[in-house]
């Protein structure tokens, strides 16, 4: 058992509120006799910067210590459980003996300054401090050991936390398919160590040899391809067997059709459904939170919001053609060990293009994720 490490943290910049009121000068000028009313002394702290951080112990060492964040306060009483979903300063939590209780976070883990949008995620385990009336604290996070996370605004957004693995949902129409986006969810599973599964969903709605380019040549990398339509059922077989007894992410743009997905697996989940748009071809959000639900297999849903664009977090452009399982064993035979795949002459990767051994849309998405370019039209 790794042995916790203390680490010393800082707050937010607006958690402390100013020691005295900023307009004391206007306060006296207005009204002279109000200054015998006012503080004649005031003291100052000789640590100056060291009241506004902590000592918090985390399990393990990390960029971001609240991976893993115990609160001082927190005892052995307190209570084992998950989180099935977050709504701003309140989550629901399963604790151990099957009741959902309402927790809201310590004000320690809430203020503590880090690169997170949130410090909670759906799917962290909690220890929780149970009250009356089924609600709780959180007293405490424990370490995730998978996290699937993308840029927001240059802040890390965990999107959903321990999880076996993520099934990235597309649709052959209505949206049309967006291979650049599955590129990118491929990067952020590698990086991850999370399992990633390719569904294509509404292959009713089009010929089944237009799909067969696109799916061989992620077939080819490894990676499962389930064609999936809730209409005749094709895939839905297949698609139960990989998610038995497994915790899985449903990730995908609005409208592929995620929700009528799990309502074909598990007909008892009724979860709200809409039409896509016939103006814009873009679905409409149903579900607008992460949340945890378990299926009659034996394992869990996290069924997330549709996703229009992804940029994964804190991409290492030298690391990105080590993410991409068809470039990987290619570059390894490149003139130069830190070949960009770009310009350089003596380019394994770029003679695979040419010869037509690599497809040459991957190749493109691999340099534009190297550069850090925004998603483009089929990533959006």
């Amino acid at each position: 058992m790794v042995k916790p490490r203390k680490f010393r943290v800082e707050f937010r910049k607006n958690r402390s509120t100013r020691c005295r009121s900023g307009n004391l000068t206007r306060t006296v000028d207005g009204d002279l006799e109000a200054a015998g009313d006012q503080a004649t002394s005031e003291r100052i702290s000789g640590k100056g910067d060291l009241t506004r951080k902590r000592t918090v112990t985390a399990e393990k060492e990390s960029g971001d210590h609240t991976d893993g964040l115990t609160a001082e306060s927190a005892t052995a009483g307190d209570g084992r459980g998950r989180v099935l979903n977050v709504h701003g300063l309140e989550s629901h939590v399963q604790a151990d003996d099957g009741r959902v209780v309402r927790c809201t976070m310590r004000r320690l883990l809430r203020t503590v300054a880090t690169d997170q949008r949130h410090p909670l995620a759906a799917g962290d385990w909690v220890r929780v401090r149970v009250g009356g009336d089924d609600e709780g604290t959180i007293q405490a996070i424990e370490p995730r050991h998978t996290s699937l996370s993308r840029d927001s605004r240059g802040r890390r957004h965990v999107i959903v936390a321990n999880v076996d693995q993520m099934i990235i949902v597309g649709s052959a129409a209505l949206p049309a398919v967006k291979p650049g986006l599955i590129d990118r969810l491929l990067v952020a599973a590698e990086a991850a160590g999370i399992r990633p599964v390719i569904c294509i969903n509404k292959v009713d709605l089009v010929a089944a040899a237009s799909l067969v380019p696109l799916a061989g040549v992620f077939a080819r990398m490894g990676y499962p391809v389930i064609l999936c339509s809730t209409v005749t059922g094709m895939g839905i077989t297949r698609l139960r067997a990989e998610l038995a007894g497994r915790v899985t992410a449903v990730i995908g743009q609005s409208g592929v059709g995620k929700s009528s997905l799990l309502n074909a697996i598990d007909p008892e989940l009724n979860l709200t459904v809409a039409e896509v748009s016939r103006d814009n071809e873009k679905g409409r959000h149903t579900t607008t939170t992460a949340r945890l639900v378990p299926h009659r297999l034996g394992g869990w849903f996290v069924d997330t919001p549709g996703v229009r664009q992804f940029q994964p977090w804190q991409l290492v452009p030298a690391e990105v053609p080590s993410a991409f399982r068809d470039l990987r064993p290619i570059a390894n035979l490149c003139r130069f060990p830190d070949c960009t795949h770009d310009h350089e002459s003596g380019c394994a990767v770029k003679d695979a293009v040419a010869d037509g051994l690599l497809d040459t849309r991957r190749w493109e998405s691999c340099r534009h994720l190297a550069a850090g370019d925004e998603p483009g039209e089929d990533e959006e």
